[in-house]
């Protein structure tokens, strides 16, 4: 059995490239359920925070009570969160997303509405004078323009709910957390190293890609961007 030497403590560690090998359709099923985990997260999530941003907007005095109620289960701890839901709900895919998706919608909702602010005056002015309505508006001009910020949100959401979708392989859905708990049971170094790698490489690979996604929605900031230099 071949190996490659990561470090040692007290014995020596090893990543058994055999295994990696053998398990390659385990990995690959795995990936598949780390992202689906994800996405449904940030979609469920996105919606849910688009809701509570425009009563937010329309009603400024209920923004102070979404963010602290949204701020009371992104701080509650995810182990705790997921023992007290799994009485409750089982040891089920919808366990792991509600969880999940309680952790975006703080960084969201902040998200979406320190963008929609941050429009500037004289531009909100001239779609009124236009003829837009506040909602016509909001949703042409607001949104529109606030896009890099929302992104901004939803690439912090992306990298929180990635790491996350690990631990809920303590109720049964974990992605890459399987191997991570496998290798932690068995004292098996290869399988944490190849779930914490891939955990790292899906983090980075999907900040990235809303990276790319917030170029292709907002051509005028490259513009910009190249008037100034």
């Amino acid at each position: 059995m071949t190996a490659a030497v990561l470090g040692t403590n007290d014995a020596e560690s090893f990543i058994w490239w055999d295994w990696v090998d053998r398990n390659r359709d385990e990995i690959w099923s795995r990936t598949v359920e780390h992202l689906q985990l994800t996405a449904v997260a940030l979609g469920v999530g996105l919606v849910i925070a688009v809701v509570l941003s425009l009563v937010a907007i329309r009603w400024r005095h209920t923004y102070a009570p979404i963010t602290w109620a949204t701020g009371i289960m992104y701080a509650i701890p995810s182990v705790a969160l997921f023992a007290f839901l799994v009485p409750i709900t089982g040891l089920t895919f919808v366990t792991a997303e509600i969880g999940l998706v309680s952790y975006t919608l703080l960084i969201l909702v902040r998200n979406i509405v320190a963008g929609v602010d941050g429009v500037p005056d004289d531009v909100k002015e001239a779609a009124d004078g236009m003829g837009f309505t506040r909602w016509r508006r909001l949703a042409s001009v607001d949104l529109r323009l606030a896009t890099p910020t929302i992104i901004a949100g939803l690439r912090i959401a992306s990298v929180t709910v990635v790491g996350l979708v690990t631990v809920t392989a303590l109720v049964g859905s974990g992605g890459y957390g399987v191997f991570i708990l496998d290798g932690l049971g068995r004292n098996f170094t290869t399988p944490i190293v190849v779930g914490a790698t891939l955990s790292i490489a899906l983090a980075v690979l999907l900040d990235v890609s809303l990276l790319g996604l917030q170029r292709a929605l907002t051509p005028w900031a490259r513009h910009q961007r190249v008037v100034a230099t």
